[in-house]
């Protein structure tokens, strides 16, 4: 199949962006490198502009208007990381946006479109819905829509980040990448297949928004009905037109991960790399996680973004640390009698597991009249830990909850 734009486009798209994107740097990450029985190397688009690659096809996309277009303005719609590339990209090209953004768009990402100058609207909640209103006042004021995903000047900048990281990893064997509309995983395989056809391709998805295995399947673009994941910047409900076409053709295979192995690749990020990475922009890095040994290496795990709510990574913290076992809830059966409570912390405390919290009930389903319900909140060194603390406590005669 002749694709509607190759190579070339990406090398030129480059040419445009320099001076303006930033050359991202690669990481290791030697636990993970250890797992797949090679090198695993991180590309930090979470360090980019913006927080995200999306400065990159965005620039691209209002650079390539004519003076005429860009008087009269852009808009655009996004949960937060193509509306601050566009927000940026349109204020350097002076050139005045307007960004419509779902309702529950996180504040640190409206805050941020604001502050690079765009006009910030909400509507519906969805990307796809606020992508319909965009798409009305472009009709209405005859503004340029700058579409996150579907468009050949943006997968042609996205795809500047294949040009990077061959030349940071020019052994490479795997790129595995985030992805939701297609975009960007479009623009790098148009990037790395061009120059190493050998090289393979990984799209990975979040499970509650997995648009394109289906839509491989019935041989076109297939929009969901729902969507439930907390990775708002690839919650996309259809592929783009282009991007679905490039991915037919040039991406070997399509994954999904679900929320814990999101929360786990965060977590991952934070501790190991030391770097921030929203939800969406760890999929590719859960990818690995959840199946080591399927991605032969090197492999480059393309971060995607790093914009995300304070309060989102408390929560997905929190929520990686049960689901890598270093959180342990249950609930123990005591005599309600002094010193019960000082008996079970004490066997706890031979454990070494640390109580974060406890609660007491004396009422509930199946409670004896003489006992209390231990509600415990536990931190454990891992599952491991966490076997030989539940071991402890039956040693102890206790029976426990989860």
């Amino acid at each position: 199949m002749t694709l509607p734009l190759g190579l070339e486009d990406v090398r030129a798209a480059r040419l445009l962006l320099e001076g303006i994107s930033r050359e991202t740097p690669v990481q290791g990450l030697r636990g993970l490198s250890d797992q797949v029985g090679g090198q695993v190397l991180l590309k930090c688009e979470n360090l980019q502009r913006t927080g995200s690659f999306k400065i990159r096809g965005a620039y691209v996309r209002i650079a390539r208007l004519t003076d005429e277009q860009r008087a009269i303005g852009v808009v655009a719609a996004s949960a937060g990381n193509h509306a601050q590339g566009v927000a940026l990209a349109a204020s350097l090209l002076g050139c005045a946006s307007t960004v419509f953004m779902p309702q529950a768009a996180p504040l640190p990402k409206v805050a941020a479109t604001r502050a690079y100058g765009a006009h910030v609207r909400h509507a519906g909640h969805t990307v796809d819905e606020a992508l319909v209103a965009a798409k009305a006042f472009a009709e209405e004021t005859g503004a340029t829509l700058i579409h996150p995903f579907d468009h050949p000047d943006i997968v042609a900048g996205q795809g500047t980040v294949g040009l990077e990281l061959l030349e940071q990893c020019p052994d490479v064997k795997t790129v595995v990448v985030c992805t939701g509309g297609g975009g960007l995983v479009a623009g790098i395989a148009l990037a790395v297949k061009g120059i190493r056809p050998d090289v393979r391709i990984v799209a990975a998805q979040a499970a509650g928004a997995d648009t394109f295995r289906p839509s491989l399947a019935a041989g076109h673009p297939v929009p969901l009905r729902t969507m439930t994941t907390m990775a708002d910047g690839i919650a996309v409900g259809c592929p783009g037109e282009l991007p679905f076409a490039i991915v037919r053709e040039l991406v070997d295979h399509v994954v999904t991960v679900d929320e814990e192995a999101l929360s786990r690749a965060l977590l991952l990020a934070l501790e190991r790399a030391k770097l921030v990475v929203e939800p969406a922009g760890a999929a590719a890095l859960a990818a690995v996680m959840e199946d080591p040994t399927a991605f032969e290496p090197p492999v480059v795990v393309v971060l995607s973004g790093g914009n995300i709510d304070p309060l989102l990574l408390t929560k997905v913290v929190r929520h990686g640390l049960v689901a890598a076992g270093r959180f342990l809830s249950l609930d123990v059966a005591i005599p309600d009698r002094p010193g019960a409570l000082a008996r079970l912390l004490s066997v706890l405390g031979d454990t070494g597991a640390n109580v974060l919290d406890v609660q007491h009930s004396r009422t509930g389903a199946g409670l004896h009249v003489h006992d209390v319900a231990v509600g415990l909140q536990l931190e454990t060194r891992g599952r491991e830990h966490g076997d030989e603390v539940l071991a402890a406590l039956a040693a102890a005669s206790y029976v426990v909850s989860p």
